[in-house]
């Protein structure tokens, strides 16, 4: 399997190289040549696999359609070591439950972290230190997060061998829990960097540290952000997992309903799309930072600088510049990469935006790709967790609620609508609290976490900063 830039770059890698890398050289994001395609007598094998042998065997039935530098054995047994009962607390690791009729939760929330960003970290960071032992190298992870990746990276790098982290977020606008599930780590290899801004300037930063080619080469800059291919390729494992639990036959399809930002988590299921799997219909749900709802409903991508880009009670969906949504759009205009540039580069880079409302190639969006969306906001997370909880007895978190309540408006009866749980209700307690009148639940670990002695440290939104800070700590 060889991989390829969305900008058109010439050079084809296998998987462990960009598991490394990162951005393609011409900053472009990698995806293979072609998607694997899994037929009926592939997906009934892959239920069977399921069914007997759980999720690690499914997981690596996935992955080895893409990977084929790993030795199979050697594989196999990452996965086994990343997805167990002891790590998620669940021998289902994703279990899917029904809420109301058609309309399901995929449990993706159960690892270290409490959020979703678990289920390919964990498997990131045992790839990670894998391959750098094979190649007898050292790793230099930068990454930017709204809330939810940073913790769950460092939980899955720290202590690794041969891995730092450098960890951009933008300076008060996570929840206090998020801030101390990252800043109270006090293990020598993780750095963790406020930023002075929003989240679009952490992205920016990282994705100019990458482009910096001669700093990338000498301090061995890697990314563990969802522009890390092998990122998306764990997520997509899930959607596999959650169609098997909510279907019993191959003939049957389902949809799913999920909250983004960085379109990281819905591109999986884009991908999983492509490959074949039976499903009928990908919505997105945003919250007021609404960029990708006003693509698929207009054809217009319009980002936003940090004046525009609200501060709302979903967070890590607080952000107007999705970094992630290039690759569907590479899709989208036919994989040509000369496009692509133009839209991205020429588009977004210079004019912030790009038009394809009146393009052909928009109405594949929907009826080709099955991309729908919707939007919520404060009062409507309020509401949908009210109720939720009132009529289900189910706490579900800020993000969830967002995706529940656009969920809602595009359920099509007979087919089941699995809305992908983003986090634990913990999480973002102050906005349970105001839509319960209490406090969720919180596992005990994490008792008094928020009180306990934080290491990081605040900067502008300054790349150049970034880059000597990263210097100054790699010696």
């Amino acid at each position: 399997m060889l991989y390829l830039s969305t900008r058109g770059h010439a050079d084809r890698k296998r998987f462990c190289d960009i598991l490394l890398e990162g951005l393609a050289p011409d900053g472009g994001l990698y995806l293979p040549d072609s998607y694997p395609q899994i037929d009926d007598a592939k997906l009934t094998a892959l239920r069977n696999v399921y069914a007997s042998q759980g999720y690690a065997a499914l997981a690596f039935e996935i992955l080895s359609l893409y990977i084929d530098d790993i030795p199979a054995s050697d594989l196999k047994a990452l996965c086994a070591k990343t997805y167990t009962k002891e790590v998620y607390g669940t021998e289902a690791i994703v279990p899917v439950r029904t809420l109301d009729g058609d309309l399901r939760i995929e449990a993706l929330s159960n690892g270290p972290t409490l959020a979703f960003k678990d289920m390919a970290m964990q498997l990131l960071g045992n790839l990670f230190e894998y391959e750098l032992a094979r190649r007898g190298e050292e790793l230099n992870i930068l990454g930017a997060t709204s809330g939810d990746t940073g913790s769950a990276a460092e939980y899955a790098m720290r202590g690794k061998r041969g891995v730092r982290v450098f960890m951009t977020s933008p300076h008060g606008r996570m929840s206090p829990f998020q801030q101390a599930q990252m800043f109270s780590l006090q293990d020598e290899n993780i750095h963790n960097i406020a930023i002075e801004g929003v989240f679009d300037d952490c992205q920016d930063i990282v994705k100019a540290v990458s482009n910096d080619h001669a700093f990338k080469a000498k301090y061995k800059i890697g990314t563990v952000n969802s522009i890390n291919w092998a990122r998306l390729l764990a997520q997509v494992v899930y959607y596999f997992a959650g169609y098997l639990q909510a279907t019993k036959s191959n003939d049957q399809k389902v949809s799913f309903t999920v909250p983004s930002g960085n379109f990281g988590n819905i591109c999986a299921g884009h991908v999983a799309r492509q490959m074949g799997l039976p499903i009928d219909k990908l919505v997105v749900a945003t919250n007021e930072n609404d960029v990708l709802d006003e693509f698929f409903r207009t054809g217009v991508y319009q980002v936003r600088g940090a004046a525009n880009t609200y501060e709302t009670s979903s967070p890590s969906m607080d952000i107007s510049k999705a970094s992630n949504f290039e690759r569907f759009v590479f899709d989208l205009v036919g994989r040509d990469g000369a496009r692509l540039t133009s839209l991205f580069v020429d588009g977004v880079g210079k004019a912030g935006k790009f038009d394809l409302s009146g393009d052909p190639a928009f109405k594949c969006a929907a009826a080709k790709y099955g991309f729908e969306s919707g939007t919520s906001t404060h009062a409507d997370r309020l509401a949908t967790i009210k109720d939720t909880y009132e009529r289900f007895s189910d706490m579900i978190d800020t993000h969830t609620a967002d995706g529940v309540k656009v969920a809602r408006e595009h359920l099509q009866p007979g087919t089941p609508m699995i809305v992908l749980e983003t986090a634990l209700p913990i999480k973002f307690a102050a906005t349970i609290e105001e839509a319960l009148g209490r406090e969720p639940d919180r596992p005990a670990k994490f008792n008094g976490i928020e009180a306990l002695p934080k290491r990081v440290v605040v900067m502008s939104s300054d790349t150049q900063k970034v880059k000597d800070y990263i210097a100054e700590h790699c010696k």
